[in-house]
């Protein structure tokens, strides 16, 4: 039963990484860059696209952690994630009945589909400390984002034979297969995310009754977490080490599209070296996996993010359409492993009656470096006219998080976890 429902979680990475390729990676920029916002200056079009990131991902830093809160006090992290998961897919779907000049119904389209998409992964990521047991953590939450390359590559596999090739699919032209190709992802994402829904339980943990309504009792907990912080120094520690490093990570992943068409490189060449990411990503990602076994998880993730301040400096100098596939191969290298780590690193040292609630102050840190990134990136390339410069400014968040991330103690973070635990009479 217990590799079942590892595998049904596993499977909602496989499900969900439709919408992070096709729609923010990948497809959608392209079209919204080329299409949706045709009748403005293109320097706006890519303005607006990183604005639309940013509205999007701080709606769900504020909601994160008081939705995780209520879902820790409730035992009802399953239901929250249904219902973000579900805004997600609507959305992706609605996106097909974009047409030229919508750049406006795009942008409300990709605000409320990123807020199913980043809302639902913060319940998502809770139930890995359930599904993981000890030291497996790290292989398990790698392996999720292998599944996450395999489905959302072979969805962006067909969708890039769609759009290259229309009448293979008895499709008239390509701006049709594009906007199927943004239902596809609804749909996707739905069926694979069934395995989820039925088969991954949740562990339900005993908690003080507080009077009030759901929301009220939200806000209490998240109050009463944030004066308890100083308890958790060593994950607080990772937690500001992760929204610095991460900052550079996200904007790479929603930016890079975009940038490279700014400057001159064509879409099916962004699309198909986006698409050799994914699938030079699943071997990675389980390479990752091995390597915190054997060099320890922290080693493994400062790897990863070295690597990335290489990729962010030849970025600055990237010209070709060559240049574009070898720096999307070398995040292939170390996206999935980075991000898995990250993930597992923080679930070992949470509390385990409150991973929904601690996820949503992780998501916090995804979600508001998320903010900054695409927004400094946004309004570098406003104020000077060229979005390189935005490039350069990622190696100082990756060079700040890599230093506090050496000052992160993991095990006695966990320590530090099981403490506050004892103290507050919760069986273990």
């Amino acid at each position: 039963m217990r590799k079942k429902e590892i595998r049904s979680w596993m499977m909602y990475d496989f499900a969900n990484s439709a919408f992070a390729t096709t729609m923010m990676a990948a497809v959608l920029p392209v079209f919204y860059y080329d299409v949706a916002a045709k009748n403005i200056d293109q320097s706006l079009a890519t303005s607006y696209w990183g604005y639309s990131q940013s509205i999007a991902v701080l709606i769900v830093a504020f909601l994160a952690p008081i939705l995780g809160a209520i879902a820790d006090y409730s035992n009802s992290k399953k239901t929250f994630l249904r219902f973000f998961a579900y805004m997600g897919m609507i959305a992706s779907v609605l996106m097909a009945f974009v047409g030229e000049g919508g750049y406006l119904f795009a942008s409300i389209l990709l605000i409320f589909g990123t807020i199913g998409f980043s809302g639902s992964n913060v319940f998502y990521d809770a139930f890995l400390p359930e599904i993981a047991k000890g030291e497996e953590i790290d292989r398990i939450s790698a392996r999720g984002y292998a599944f996450g390359y395999i489905g959302g590559g072979l969805l962006l596999l067909v969708n890039l034979m769609m759009i290259l090739n229309p009448s293979w699919f008895f499709l008239p032209n390509t701006l049709v297969a594009t906007q199927l190709s943004f239902a596809s992802v609804g749909v996707w994402w739905f069926v694979f995310s069934i395995p989820m829904f039925k088969n991954v339980h949740e562990v339900e943990h005993s908690q003080p009754k507080l009077s009030g309504s759901y929301m009220t009792i939200g806000f209490k907990r998240l109050r009463t977490t944030f004066r308890e912080l100083n308890h958790y120094k060593q994950l607080l520690l990772f937690l500001v080490a992760f929204w610095l490093f991460n900052d550079g990570i996200s904007t790479i992943i929603k930016m890079a599209t975009i940038y490279g068409r700014d400057i001159g490189i064509g879409a099916n060449d962004l699309i198909a070296a986006l698409l050799i990411t994914q699938f030079v990503g699943i071997p990675f990602a389980f390479l990752f996996g091995y390597l915190a076994k054997k060099i320890r998880p922290k080693r493994a993730l400062m790897l990863a993010l070295w690597i990335y301040v290489g990729i962010v400096l030849l970025g600055y100098f990237m010209t070709t359409a060559t240049h574009f596939y070898l720096l999307a191969i070398m995040v292939g290298f170390v996206q999935g492993g980075a991000q898995a780590l990250s993930r597992s690193i923080f679930g070992s040292m949470v509390p385990d009656h409150r991973h929904a609630e601690f996820y949503g102050f992780y998501g916090i840190s995804a979600k508001f470096s998320a903010i900054f990134g695409p927004f400094l990136f946004a309004f570098v390339g406003q104020v000077t006219g060229s979005s390189r410069l935005g490039i350069v400014s990622l190696v100082v968040f990756f060079l700040a998080g890599i230093y506090l991330l050496s000052k992160v103690n993991i095990e006695k973070g966990k320590e530090q976890a099981k403490v506050v635990m004892v103290n507050e009479g919760v069986d273990m």
